[in-house]
């Protein structure tokens, strides 16, 4: 790919005007150019551009999708229930139908809920930026398969030309040596 513009690539290789291509199309074809890797680790950029409150919301939203959250909470509702119908009698601070519970686990809801969207949008987010990059890759990789077909076609080329000058070569030596068969067989 020396000495080839961003114009040259896109017409030949994706068959596009070079003022259509995207600034993503126009990386790649500047990285096949300039022979550069394209590809990288996004979680740790990921990880590095993350806030305080977007670990922790993150954090949440992973304990609270859990297995280990929904057993602790069965044996949360399980302790409070036994405790303050069974165990407690007639000193319940929550007796049925337990108000108190019913408070304190639709405030958890309420806060937990927009937590764990804040979690899926980054996520989201996140997903549509890993989506561009293997974009990114899988083009630049196909361009160097394409690259790569042009070399090989180049050199088929160059082989089909050798082998012609070398069948001519051949057949004008052969036709000296039949020459020269048949002026040695001719009578004198």
């Amino acid at each position: 790919m020396q000495n080839k513009t961003i114009a040259e690539l896109a017409d030949r290789w994706l068959d596009e005007d070079p003022g259509d291509l995207t600034e993503l199309e126009q990386t790649v074809l500047r990285s096949a150019i300039e022979k550069r890797a394209v590809s990288r680790d996004r979680n740790e950029a990921y990880e590095k551009e993350l806030t305080f409150g977007e670990r922790v919301a993150d954090e949440i939203a992973r304990v609270g999708g859990s297995w280990t959250f929904i057993f602790a909470a069965l044996a949360f509702l399980l302790l409070w229930t036994v405790g303050n119908s069974l165990l407690l009698g007639r000193d319940q601070f929550d007796p049925y139908p337990y108000i108190l519970l019913n408070l304190v686990l639709s405030m958890l809801a309420a806060l937990q809920a927009p937590v764990i969207m804040m979690s899926q949008n980054r996520q989201a987010a996140r997903d549509r930026l890993d989506a561009a990059h293997d974009y990114q890759v899988n083009l630049k990789a196909e361009i160097e398969i394409l690259a790569l077909h042009d070399k090989l076609d180049e050199l088929r080329r160059k082989e089909i030309l050798q082998i012609r000058d070398q069948l001519t070569e051949l057949a004008s030596h052969l036709q000296r040596i039949e020459k020269g068969a048949a002026a040695e067989s001719r009578p004198e």
